[in-house]
């Protein structure tokens, strides 16, 4: 379980140092977005161990960084800050 929590923490962190490099401006503070995916990994390894028990260590791991990347998406703003309203107010 240790192994799994570990390395789901580090997939997650991985993860979200990714989007940090790949999106700087479309996501708050860095240290907010490194920590959510570590976060969403171990939460989603915790989750997903234990929907499907031990002995489950891909799936485990393949869990964690779904959540992570749910999480991390939940993060991400508009590409552009100017609103947009319909003509129908």
């Amino acid at each position: 379980m240790f192994l799994e929590v570990l390395g789901s923490a580090l997939l997650g962190f991985a993860l979200a140092w990714a989007a940090v490099l790949r999106l700087p401006d479309r996501l708050p503070v860095r240290a907010v977005v490194l920590l959510t995916g570590t976060l969403g990994g171990v939460f989603g390894a915790l989750v997903t161990h234990g929907a499907l028990g031990p002995g489950h260590f891909l799936a485990t791991l393949i869990g964690a960084v779904a959540v992570a990347a749910v999480l991390l998406s939940l993060l991400i703003r508009p590409a552009s800050r100017r609103l947009r309203r319909s003509a129908a107010v």
